[in-house]
């Protein structure tokens, strides 16, 4: 890899629900990826089982250069259903979404969870952010995040602009104290 390539988190589309497969491919090239999970009750032959599947279907965020994953997506036929992200921007040319490592690395610790006092939330409710605080002590310690009511409700949120928001249920509050970056 050439050195002016910038590796960064880069959520991504994939069509017709293949971030496993994707995610799969990404791992025998040794390129990081990360695919939020969450178990659900599926129906079975013997009852209801929990089973892990895609918390929001059609994302992947992949750990990579621009270059890398173009390089992907034009030569490499399984890397076809990946659909960079853009967001619009205020003179109304489009610019590839990213997530800085800090945000991610965030993310990835509570949506790595994988237990009922973490959801994830439609990113319609998660606009509007309250107070921005870090937790400080306990399995999430050092996470950044903001407290947010919703359906009144108070929860611990990290929100990636456009893309997904997962919270926590609940945090005491001696564990919290107020953050100035996120």
């Amino acid at each position: 890899m050439e050195s002016n390539e910038v590796i960064r988190w880069y959520p991504m589309r994939v069509t017709y629900h293949r971030e496993l497969k994707i995610k799969q491919q990404l791992d025998t090239l040794g390129i990081d990826s990360f695919v939020p999970m969450h178990y659900d009750l599926a129906d079975a032959s013997d009852g209801p089982r929990k089973t892990l599947v895609p918390a929001i279907h059609n994302l992947i965020f992949v750990h990579a250069s621009q270059e890398v994953l173009t390089r992907l997506k034009m030569h490499r036929k399984e890397f076809d259903p990946m659909r960079y992200m853009t967001k619009t921007c205020p003179d109304g040319h489009k610019e590839l979404l990213y997530v800085p490592d800090r945000q991610m690395e965030n993310f990835i610790k509570v949506a790595s969870a994988q237990d009922e006092s973490v959801i994830f939330l439609d990113v319609r409710d998660s606009a509007n952010m309250g107070r921005r605080v870090r937790i400080t002590a306990g399995r999430f310690k050092g996470v950044e995040g903001v407290i947010k009511r919703i359906k009144k409700n108070k929860f611990f949120l990290i929100q990636i602009d456009g893309v997904a928001a997962v919270a926590i249920t609940y945090v005491p509050a001696d564990c919290l104290e107020p953050a100035t970056s996120l």
